[in-house]
């Protein structure tokens, strides 16, 4: 587990806006790919279209915050538009900096208590 920060950020898509879902969605999966401390960024979508999960993870709370802010410059009015937060729940030791930059999604903090990943 050590310093990584991941999450699960579930969103509902407003109705007539799956097309502008998608194609916010396919810049940012762009853009983070190209940050060094994203490990994981994987989306999913719901047969009917009107639910997205994303499965995040990075390195640690400096890479979350890299990404927040990018997020936040170029996407969240986009994506904000196009879909609302329904759930939130972040897994790791955020520091204090990463958790102020998440609690405007409303989170959900997960402690670690025990495991591995392979």
């Amino acid at each position: 587990m050590g310093d990584q920060v991941s999450w699960l950020l579930q969103v509902a898509v407003k109705p007539g806006q799956l097309a502008e879902f998608k194609a916010v969605l396919a810049e940012m999966i762009e853009s983070t790919g190209a940050e060094s401390g994203a490990l994981t960024y994987e989306w999913s979508i719901s047969d009917d279209g009107g639910t997205a999960h994303a499965n995040e993870r990075y390195a640690d709370s400096a890479a979350v915050l890299t990404h927040l802010a990018t997020f936040g410059e170029k996407f969240a009015q986009r994506l904000l538009g196009a879909a609302d937060p329904t759930q939130f729940v972040v897994y790791g030791s955020p520091s204090d900096e990463a958790r102020e930059a998440l609690s405007a999604f409303g989170p959900t903090y997960m402690a670690p208590l025990g495991g591995f990943a392979r």
